[in-house]
């Protein structure tokens, strides 16, 4: 490509799709931040608590795939609006949930809104940028979840171990609502994608090159959701932190993952979305594989660097990976991409629970890490599929 179409600037329009990443991620992850007060709140165990970050992920993944062809005709100005409204009126009405069983359900129907703005905001991007930049853009808006952990989840953890979980819900709710305003202000009307008939989605199903690019997905995200979902009790219970160092932890994460995702979209086009996958996931191993070493918290914020630049980094890259596979099949292959993210946490979210259940918090970081190496090995089985194309 013309070196002058790829170094030129996105456009302002991503913005609030980058803004609405940054609302989203910082809901799903609220959750994860607050586990300890919530669990302490409603009295029930952590790994009851962590039900809630299950059921939310399965809801996702079905929900992502779904919510793709049922809505595929809606104007996504409008559609991307309303699913952050939705998200606002649920987050919100979560935050007087009186008990566990009406906050896991107030919990499952906010969750809807996560999948279906992260997968169209990405599907609409070829009708926003050139092709010249498409792996640019989808790594920017993208980038809206890095900040999210850097910003958004430490903050959570924050007001919800001072104030409470539900000044935490409460406030996400509130950014919810500037995200509807803000959507609806810049995004033109007429945003389309066109619709994916039968055959389409069919086609991408049969592409082994695509379905094992979710697969990868799906095993990094299972691997990370192990641990990342106990992170709160872990840490607690390990190393004895405060809800201030919690938070602190929490944005010296986040604040990897957001250079992770900076690096990524500045080189992805060069390096290759296949070799950006591989360096992510590679990185997050790393940290699980140097995990028993951190016996303070200066080491354990140190070793869980390698994680941080790898964490959404990765993901951004997978999306690129898939659109670059199949332009043409990009909202059904991001949106399943999608679904297999959220199948993850819940898969990891749900054998971390067991495990904390039969006294294996001591080994979250084994599993993760055996499923890391699946996503590497997986990774590289997808890329000799289609050599190509650019995987």
């Amino acid at each position: 490509m013309p070196p002058s179409q790829a170094n030129q600037a996105l456009p302002r329009i991503l913005w609030p799709l980058l803004f609405g990443n940054f609302v989203i991620g910082t809901g799903v992850m609220v959750v994860p931040g607050t586990l300890n007060e919530i669990s302490s709140s409603l009295a029930i165990t952590v790994p009851v608590a962590g039900q809630l970050i299950t059921a939310g992920g399965v809801l996702m993944c079905v929900g992502a795939p779904l919510f793709a062809g049922v809505l595929a005709g809606w104007d996504r100005r409008r559609l991307l609006t309303l699913s952050m409204l939705w998200y606002a009126l649920f987050l919100g009405l979560s935050a007087l949930a009186p008990g566990f069983a009406s906050l896991m359900v107030l919990r499952v129907l906010a969750v809807v809104s996560p999948a279906i703005f992260t997968p169209q905001a990405a599907a609409c991007i070829g009708l926003l940028v050139p092709p010249s930049q498409r792996g640019r853009a989808i790594t920017f808006i993208f980038l809206g979840w890095s900040l999210a952990s850097v910003l958004g989840m430490p903050l959570g953890a924050w007001i919800g171990g001072t104030l409470g979980w539900r000044s935490a819900f409460a406030l996400v709710a509130l950014l919810a609502l500037v995200s509807a305003w803000w959507v609806w202000r810049s995004l033109p009307d007429g945003i389309c994608p066109p619709a994916l008939s039968r055959a389409a989605w069919m086609e991408t199903l049969r592409s082994k090159a695509l379905m094992l690019c979710v697969a990868v997905t799906l095993l990094y995200s299972a691997g990370q959701f192990v641990l990342f979902s106990y992170f709160a009790p872990y840490y607690k219970a390990v190393l004895d932190i405060t809800p201030g160092q919690l938070s602190l932890l929490f944005a010296w994460f986040g604040a990897f993952g957001v250079i992770g995702n900076v690096v990524m979209s500045r080189q992805i086009d060069r390096r290759g979305a296949a070799r950006s996958v591989m360096w992510g996931v590679g990185s997050m191993a790393l940290s699980l594989l140097l995990w028993p070493l951190g016996s303070s918290l200066l080491l354990a914020a140190l070793i869980s660097v390698p994680w941080g630049l790898g964490c959404f980094s990765s993901n951004s890259a997978q999306q690129a990976r898939l659109a670059g596979i199949a332009p043409a099949l990009s909202s059904a292959s991001i949106a399943l991409n999608t679904s297999a993210m959220y199948a993850g946490q819940a898969l990891g979210a749900g054998s971390g629970g067991w495990l904390i259940a039969h006294n294996g918090m001591a080994d979250l970081h084994w599993f993760g890490l055996a499923a890391l190496l699946m996503a590497m090995l997986m990774s590289w089985w997808a890329s000799r599929q289609h050599p190509h194309a650019a995987v």
